[in-house]
């Protein structure tokens, strides 16, 4: 879907700047307002794999939605730019994030994840289906450390380093107000450090290991650790809805309500 042609909540046009190479996401990243930020990831280029994965999949389609168009596109983050809660995931679902252009909107892991929200008071609906279906979230914004759909769900090392001045540049802009920082899965988790010591958190050594309901003081923000609502652990019981509603019911006492 080119940028400017009316998709829902499409912030970019055909002059927003386009990121070609890790060098270019750093400097279009830099001193870059939420608005033109979220704009500017969603055109930008420098992973060819993920851009090439991510366009066949918009043109090959899975048969259930053989009938609708596409995104196409690296995915922004979402929610509102005073949030005190921001949600890290890995990166968009081929069908999910890269059919309907927002994150965790139109998949499975999306489902838990927006249930949880709205039971948690995060967001309007216990649902997220499409770009214009009226969802809103509430004091929380949804951020990925990858933006593109990735091949078999699993970025390169690589692709999550060319990637993290959109997360470093976003999470900079969310410090005023933001108190509480969920990580989906190791692999959030992991990116997140990088980012975090960028934007100049002070952060403890040695690195705490990943896990669920792991908390980690960073001067006044909090760091959860969520295991990924993936169709993995929700199907085995690694990963319950009560699991869910107690990481978000501990973000929301420590945010502040």
């Amino acid at each position: 879907m080119p940028p400017g042609s009316g998709w829902p909540g499409d912030l970019a046009t055909s002059t927003t700047p386009v990121a070609s190479t890790a060098a270019d996401v750093r400097r279009l990243s830099a001193g870059t307002a939420l608005t033109e930020l979220s704009a500017r990831v969603s055109v930008c280029r420098a992973c060819p794999r993920l851009v090439a994965w991510r366009q066949r999949v918009a043109t090959e389609r899975r048969a259930a939605y053989a009938g609708e168009t596409y995104w196409g596109r690296p995915i922004p983050g979402w929610g509102p730019a005073d949030a005190r809660i921001a949600v890290v995931g890995l990166a968009p679902a081929a069908h999910g994030g890269n059919r309907t252009g927002r994150i965790f909107t139109g998949d499975r892991s999306g489902d838990w994840l927006f249930a949880a929200l709205y039971r948690a008071g995060l967001a309007v609906k216990p649902t997220s289906v499409t770009a214009d279906d009226g969802q809103r979230l509430l004091g929380t914004r949804m951020l990925a450390a990858v933006r593109c759909a990735p091949p078999a769900n699993a970025p390169t090392p690589a692709e999550r380093d060319t990637c993290r001045p959109w997360l470093e540049r976003e999470l900079a802009l969310l410090t005023p107000t933001l108190r509480v920082v969920v990580a989906l899965g190791g692999f959030a988790w992991t990116a997140l450090w990088p980012a975090l010591a960028a934007i100049g958190r002070p952060l403890p050594r040695p690195r705490p290991a990943f896990g669920h309901r792991v908390e980690v003081q960073l001067a006044g923000m909090l760091l959860l650790g969520c295991y990924h609502p993936s169709q993995q652990n929700t199907f085995t019981g690694k990963l319950t809805a009560a699991m869910l509603d107690e990481v978000f019911a501990r973000a929301v006492a420590y945010a502040g309500g």
